[in-house]
C-alpha cells in the first residue's frame, strides 16, 4: 500500500491537496457523510423513544449517553486496531461495527426494549470511535497543518448534510403522526396502549435495516479503494527535536486542554441538534412542526461550515474563528433562555452557527506537533467526544427538576472554557 507522510510543507500540502489527494478528500467526504447520517437520528430517536417507549427527560437522553459514552470506553482501543490495521482497513472495520449495531434495532423493536435499543446505539458509536480516530488525523495530516481546519470544514458540510438528511428522513418515518398517538394513548386501556406502542416502535426497522446494508457496503469499497496511508509516526526534524525528551501524551497540555475542549464543545453541539425538537414540543410546538428542528440547527451548521471553507486560513486563523464561535455560543444561548416559543427555538438553532467551526479548530489545534504521539493524542480527542454522553444528561436532569429551558444555562460555562482555550490554551506547551 503507498504510504504518505503527513505534510508539513504549505506548498507542497496545496498541490497534494489539488492533485493525488482529490480522491482520498472524497472517500473521506463520504465517510463524514455517514458519520452526520447516523449520529443526527439520535435527534429524532430521544423524542421518539420517549413516546414508544414512555421515558421521562432523563430516561429518554440515555439515546445520547449510549451512543457517545462508546467513544469515551472505546477510543484507546481504537489507536490500537489502528495500529494493528493501519487506516483504511480500521475504517471498514468502524463501518462493519456500525452495521452490527444498527442489526440489533431489529429484535431492540420487535420487543420494545430500551436496553437492546441503548446497545444497539453503544455498538454503532463503537464503530464510529474506529472512524472518527483514523478520519480526522488523517484528513488534517493530508495537507498543510494551516489549512487543516479549512479541511475539515469541508468534511464537516458533508457531515451535517447527512445529518439533515437523516433527521428528515427518519422523522417523516417514525414522528409521522407522533401528535395523534400522544393523544390517543391517553384515552386507551392498557391492552390497546401495547399495541399501539408496539406498532410505532417497529417503526424503525425497515429504516435501520437499509442502514445496516450501504454499511456493509460502503466497508467493501473502503477496503477495495486505493486510499493511501498516511504515516503518521514520521516527524520533522523541528517536531522531532521539540519531543525528544516527551515519552507521554500527558506532556503535552494543549493536547489535554484539547481533549476536555472538545468533551464540552461535543455536549453543547449534542445538546443544540438533540434537545431543540423536545424544547420545541415544551415549548407548545407540535411534532409536525417540532420534528424538522435539527434540520434547522445542522443547517445553520452547513452555512457555517461554508463560511469557514472560504475564510480559513486566508482571512482568518483557526483560532480566532474558535474565538469568534465561543463568543457566538454564549449570546445565542443567553437568548435562547431570556426569550420564549418559536424565537427562543430559533437561537437554539442559531447555535449551529457557532457551534460548527468548533471542531474544525479545536482538532489541528490540539494535535499540532504531536509527531510519533498523533494516533494516541487522537485518541484522546476522540475520547472527548463523551461530552455528548455526560453532558445531554445533566440537562435532561435538570429539564426534569426546573425545566428544559433554563436548563441550557449549562451551556454557558462550556463556551467560556472554550473561550479560554482559542484564546490562551492552545498555546501551553509545557507544564
Amino acid at each position: 500500500m503507498t504510504k504518505v507522510a503527513p505534510s508539513t510543507n504549505s506548498e507542497t500540502g496545496q498541490e497534494n491537496a489539488s492533485g493525488g489527494y482529490m480522491r482520498p478528500i472524497v472517500i473521506i467526504g463520504a465517510l463524514f457523510f455517514i458519520f452526520g447520517f447516523v449520529t443526527w437520528l439520535n435527534a429524532i430517536l430521544i423524542p421518539y423513544f420517549k413516546i414508544a417507549l414512555e421515558l421521562n427527560n432523563f430516561q429518554s437522553y440515555l439515546v445520547a449517553f449510549a451512543f457517545y459514552i462508546s467513544y469515551f470506553v472505546m477510543a484507546i482501543p481504537s489507536a490500537w486496531v489502528l495500529k494493528a490495521t493501519g487506516f483504511k482497513k480500521g475504517m471498514s472495520v468502524g463501518l462493519l461495527v456500525m452495521a452490527a449495531g444498527a442489526l440489533l434495532f431489529v429484535p431492540a423493536a420487535l420487543t420494545r426494549t430500551l436496553e437492546l435499543f441503548l446497545i444497539g446505539l453503544f455498538v454503532q458509536g463503537t464503530g464510529l470511535a474506529v472512524l472518527q480516530t483514523a478520519s480526522n488525523p488523517y484528513i488534517t495530516i493530508l495537507g498543510p497543518l494551516e489549512s487543516a481546519a479549512k479541511r475539515i470544514s469541508i468534511m464537516g458540510v458533508s457531515n451535517k448534510i447527512g445529518g439533515v438528511l437523516g433527521s428528515i428522513i427518519l422523522g417523516a418515518i417514525v414522528l409521522s403522526n407522533a401528535d395523534e398517538v400522544v393523544a390517543k394513548l391517553e384515552l386507551m386501556s392498557m391492552a390497546e396502549k401495547a399495541v399501539e406502542l408496539d406498532t410505532m416502535a417497529s417503526k424503525v426497522i425497515m429504516p435501520y435495516l437499509i442502514i445496516m446494508g450501504v454499511l456493509i457496503a460502503l466497508a467493501i469499497v473502503i477496503y477495495f479503494s486505493s486510499l493511501p496511508e498516511v504515516d503518521t509516526d514520521q516527524e520533522s526534524e523541528t517536531v522531532a527535536a521539540a519531543n525528544v525528551n516527551k515519552t507521554s501524551i500527558l506532556q503535552f497540555p494543549h493536547l489535554l486542554l484539547g481533549a476536555f475542549t472538545m468533551f464540552v464543545y461535543v455536549g453543547v453541539e449534542v445538546m443544540a441538534g438533540d434537545t431543540i425538537v423536545s424544547y420545541g414540543a415544551s415549548q407548545g410546538i407540535p411534532f409536525t412542526t417540532a420534528k424538522f428542528f435539527t434540520s434547522f440547527t445542522l443547517g445553520a451548521m452547513v452555512v457555517a461550515y461554508f463560511v469557514g471553507v472560504a475564510t480559513i486560513p486566508k482571512y482568518i486563523r483557526q483560532d480566532k474563528a474558535l474565538q469568534i464561535s465561543a463568543v457566538l455560543g454564549i449570546l445565542f444561548t443567553v437568548a435562547a433562555i431570556m426569550t420564549s416559543g418559536f424565537v427562543s427555538v430559533l437561537f437554539i438553532a442559531l447555535l449551529g452557527l457557532a457551534n460548527a467551526l468548533m471542531w474544525p479548530a479545536i482538532f489541528p489545534l490540539a494535535i499540532a506537533d504531536l509527531g510519533r504521539f498523533t494516533k494516541i493524542g487522537s485518541s484522546l480527542i476522540i475520547m472527548g467526544i463523551a461530552g455528548g454522553a455526560i453532558l445531554p444528561l445533566i440537562y435532561g436532569a435538570l429539564a426534569d427538576s426546573i425545566n428544559p429551558q433554563q436548563a441550557y444555562w449549562i451551556m454557558v460555562p462550556c463556551y467560556l472554557f472554550i473561550l479560554y482555550y482559542a484564546t490562551a490554551g492552545h498555546k501551553i506547551r509545557t507544564k
